[in-house]
C-alpha cells in the first residue's frame, strides 16, 4: 500500500523508560476498524495478550449503553508495528509535545490492554451507531517485537487488583440493591457503626461485626422476588426485619455497646459470620410473605437457636466443615434449612433436595 495513505491522530507526545509514546483521543467508531483481534488461534507463547473472553462482552456493552450519561472507559493501550512519524505544532516548550501522529495504513496495531473494551464498543456500535462520535483515549507505544509486547501486557496487569466486593458496593451508585443495602447500614440501629465498608474479611482485632458485602448478600436474599415495591419500601421492610432479628441475638447489641469485642463473638458464635447472615436473610424472604403477626412469632423462635460454634451436632456439615466455617453454596442452603426447620417454615423443592442429600450423607463431613 502506498505510504501516502495514513492514519493521522492528534496526539500528545511523552517519554517513558527512554521511549517515546503518544496519547490520542479516538472516536469510538474507528476503534473496531483499526484494532483487529486475530490472535485466538495462536499458542499462548506466540500471543501478545490473553484470549478474548467473549462472555464478558455483553455485560460491558450493556454497561456502556445503560449508562450513556455516566459510563467511564479507561484508556486502551496499543503498540504500533510500522514506521510512524510525529509532527509537532511548534519547536519550543509545550508546543513541541503537541502535534499529529502519522501512521501508515499498512501498519498493524496490537492491543496490550483493553481488548474487551474494544469488543464491547464494537457490539454497542452495532446497536447504537450514534455513540461513534464519542471518544476514548488511546495510548500508543512503538512495537519492538513480541517479547516487548508480552512484557507490556504483564507489566500493565501486574498491579491491577480488583477492589474488594465491599468497597465496590460502597462506591456503586447505580446498582439499586447496593443502594438499599447502604441505606440499611447507614440508617439501621442494627448495623450502624459495626459494618466494615472496605475490606472483605474481618481480622480478629477488627471492631466491626460484619462486612458490607455480607450484609448485601443477606439483604439481596431477604428481598429476592419482592422488587415490585419501591427501593425505599424494600429498605424499610429489611430494616424492620433485621431489627426483629437483632432482638433475638443479644451478642450483637453487646458489641455495639463495646461490652464485648466482635472478635470474641465471631470466635464463639456462628451468627456473626456471613453464612449465618445470608441464611437468616433467606429465612426472612419466606417470612416477609406471611402476615406480620405470624412473622414476628417465627422470628422470635431464633432466640432458642444455639449459635455456638461448639454445637457441632447442629452446625457440623451445615455451616462448618471440620470445625471451620464454610461458604460453599450447599452449606448456605443447609444452614438456611436448619433455621427454617427450627422456626417451622417449609423448605422449598431445592432445599428439600439438598436436605435429603445431606441426610443420606452425600455431602462429606470432614
Amino acid at each position: 500500500m502506498s505510504a501516502e495513505f495514513e492514519y493521522i491522530f492528534p496526539s500528545i507526545r511523552g517519554v517513558q523508560a527512554g521511549r517515546e509514546y503518544y496519547v490520542s483521543m479516538c472516536p469510538l467508531r474507528i476503534i473496531p476498524k483499526i484494532f483487529i483481534f486475530n490472535e485466538e488461534e495462536l499458542l499462548p507463547e506466540l500471543r501478545a495478550q490473553r484470549v478474548l473472553n467473549k462472555a464478558r462482552i455483553p455485560e460491558m456493552s450493556r454497561y456502556l449503553m445503560e449508562n450513556r450519561d455516566s459510563y467511564v472507559f479507561s484508556a486502551i493501550t496499543a503498540s504500533i508495528d510500522g514506521k510512524v512519524s510525529f509532527e509537532p505544532i511548534g519547536d519550543n516548550g509545550e508546543s513541541h509535545r503537541l502535534g499529529t501522529l502519522h501512521v501508515p495504513m499498512d501498519a498493524s496495531f496490537i492491543i496490550n490492554d483493553g481488548q474487551h473494551r474494544r469488543a464491547a464498543i464494537e457490539q454497542a456500535l452495532h446497536e447504537h451507531p450514534e455513540i461513534g462520535d464519542e471518544h476514548i483515549s488511546v495510548v500508543f507505544f512503538m512495537d519492538v517485537g513480541l517479547d516487548r509486547c508480552q512484557q507490556m501486557f504483564a507489566d500493565l496487569n501486574r498491579y491491577a487488583i480488583r477492589p474488594s466486593p465491599s468497597l465496590g458496593l460502597l462506591y456503586d451508585h447505580r446498582d439499586e440493591a447496593a443502594q438499599v443495602t447502604k441505606k440499611i447500614v447507614l440508617e439501621s440501629d442494627v448495623f450502624r457503626d459495626v459494618v466494615e465498608g472496605e475490606k472483605t474479611t474481618l481480622s480478629a482485632r477488627s471492631r466491626k461485626l460484619f462486612t458490607l458485602s455480607a450484609v448485601h448478600k443477606a439483604t439481596v436474599d431477604l428481598l429476592n422476588g419482592l422488587d415490585e415495591k419501591c427501593s425505599d419500601d424494600l429498605a424499610s421492610d429489611a430494616m424492620e426485619f433485621w431489627t426483629e432479628v437483632d432482638r433475638t441475638i443479644p451478642e450483637w447489641a453487646l458489641v455495639r455497646k463495646s461490652k464485648i469485642t466482635s472478635g470474641e463473638v465471631r470466635q464463639t458464635f456462628l451468627h456473626s459470620h456471613g453464612i449465618a447472615l445470608q441464611a437468616i436473610g433467606r429465612l426472612g424472604n419466606s417470612l416477609l410473605r406471611i402476615p406480620k403477626s405470624k412473622r414476628a412469632k417465627a422470628i422470635s423462635k431464633l432466640k432458642t437457636v444455639d449459635w455456638s460454634r461448639s454445637n457441632g451436632k447442629l452446625w457440623e456439615g451445615r455451616a462448618m466443615l471440620g470445625g471451620r466455617v464454610s461458604k460453599a453454596s450447599q452449606n448456605i442452603t443447609l444452614t438456611t434449612n436448619a433455621l427454617k426447620i427450627h422456626v417451622g417454615v417449609d423448605l422449598n423443592p431445592e432445599e428439600l433436595r439438598v436436605e435429603a442429600a445431606f441426610a443420606r450423607g452425600d455431602y462429606e463431613r470432614k
